[in-house]
């Protein structure tokens, strides 16, 4: 498995719209071991896929809350 570095980190931080410190909190570390990764500390390697993942989530989530918008199952 491919290592993730600090920068692809932060694009996929970015992506998923999220701050370092957010992501820490939902993952239930503290946000000093988010700020070292890439630095000092390799990124574990189960982070890559979780973000991937939390971005595939949200999209997903966003094109349910439109068609809930537009009533599209409520017409089939």
């Amino acid at each position: 498995m491919e290592a993730l570095g600090a920068k692809e980190l932060k694009i996929l931080l970015a992506r998923a719209n999220l701050s370092k410190k957010e992501f820490a909190e939902m993952i239930g570390i503290s946000q000093q071991s988010v700020n070292n990764w890439g630095s000092s500390k390799n990124v574990p390697y189960w982070v890559k896929s979780y973000l991937q993942n939390y971005i595939k989530l949200r999209q997903y989530e966003a094109i349910r809350e439109k068609i809930e918008e537009l009533g599209i199952l409520e017409k089939i």
